[in-house]
C-alpha cells in the first residue's frame, strides 16, 4: 500500500483578503485533498483554527457573509491600539467552542511575534482562541496581548506565510497560501490603512526570502481589496477558488510523485 503524504497547509496573513483561504479549502476538499497539518498567521490563524475545529469551508463562508465585523471593533483610546480586541476574542472563542489545541481535529500551530524578544512565537498549547487573538494583533490597530513577560502582536510581521512552521510540523508536501500585499496597493483612505500597508511592505521582503521551489504556492489576486473591509466575502472566496484551481493539478502531481517514491 502506497504511503499517503502528510500535507501541510500554511495560511498567510492579509487581513480581510484572508477570506480567500475559505475558497482554497473548498477547492481542496472538492478534489479529495484534506490537509493533515495547518499553520496560520493573523487571518490565516482564524481560518485555520475554524477548520481544525471541524467547521466546513462552506459554513465558514456563510458565517463570513452574515457577520458584520464593524460590530466587533471595540474602539479604544489609542494608547496601545485603536481596537481593544475583547469582542473579537469572544467571537473567536464562541466559534472555536473554547477548544484547546489538543482537542482539534487537525494539528495546528499559530504564529505571533514577541515585541520584547523580537522573536516569532509559535503557539500550539492552551486555548486556541487566545492564540488567534495574539496572532491578529496588528501593531497600532489592535491592542497587543500580554502573556507573562511577552508582548504579542501579529504573527505576519515575521511569518506572513508560515510555510516553515508547517514544514517543521512534519509536512511532506507544503502548500502556502499568500493573500498579502504583492506590490498592488491602492491609496490608503485612513490612518489604519497607512499602518497596515506600511507593515505589508516590510512583510513582502520577508516572505520573498522564504520561497522554496519544493513547495506549492497559491496567490489569490486581491490587491484592490481594502484589507480592513470585510464586505467582499464572495469576491475573496471566489478568487481563492480560482487561484487554487490554477495549481490543483500540480498538487495532485506532487501527491502522486510522493506515493510513487514511497
Amino acid at each position: 500500500m502506497r504511503k499517503k503524504p502528510q500535507i501541510g497547509l500554511a495560511l498567510g496573513a492579509g487581513a480581510s483578503r484572508g477570506l480567500a483561504h475559505i475558497g482554497v479549502l473548498q477547492v481542496l476538499e472538492e478534489h479529495g485533498i484534506k490537509p493533515d497539518l495547518i499553520s496560520g498567521s493573523s487571518i490565516g490563524a482564524i481560518v485555520g483554527a475554524l477548520y481544525a475545529c471541524g467547521i466546513s469551508p462552506k459554513m465558514m463562508e456563510g458565517i463570513a457573509e452574515n457577520l458584520d465585523m464593524r460590530l466587533y471593533y471595540d474602539v479604544s483610546v489609542p494608547r496601545l491600539g485603536f481596537i481593544k480586541g475583547d469582542r473579537v476574542e469572544e467571537l473567536i472563542r464562541l466559534l472555536t467552542k473554547g477548544k484547546t489545541f489538543d482537542q482539534l481535529e487537525i494539528p495546528l500551530r499559530i504564529t505571533a511575534v514577541d515585541l520584547k524578544s523580537n522573536q516569532a512565537v509559535i503557539m500550539d498549547q492552551g486555548e486556541v482562541y487566545k492564540a488567534v487573538r495574539a496572532s491578529i494583533s496588528i501593531p497600532g490597530i489592535f491592542v497587543p496581548v500580554i502573556d507573562g513577560d511577552k508582548v504579542l502582536v501579529d504573527g505576519g510581521l515575521l511569518e506572513r506565510l508560515p510555510t516553515r512552521v508547517v514544514r517543521d510540523m512534519g509536512a511532506d508536501i507544503v502548500i502556502g497560501v499568500d493573500v498579502g500585499y504583492r506590490g498592488q496597493h491602492g491609496d490608503p483612505s485612513n490612518i489604519l490603512g497607512i499602518i497596515l500597508q506600511s507593515f505589508e511592505v516590510i512583510e513582502l521582503a520577508l516572505v520573498d526570502s522564504i520561497i522554496n521551489d519544493e513547495d506549492i504556492y497559491i496567490y489569490p489576486e486581491l490587491g484592490d481589496i481594502n484589507p480592513m473591509n470585510f464586505d467582499n466575502v464572495k469576491r475573496c472566496v471566489e478568487e481563492g477558488r480560482r487561484a487554487t484551481l490554477e495549481v490543483i493539478d500540480d498538487i495532485k502531481k506532487k501527491i502522486e510523485e510522493f506515493q510513487t517514491k514511497s
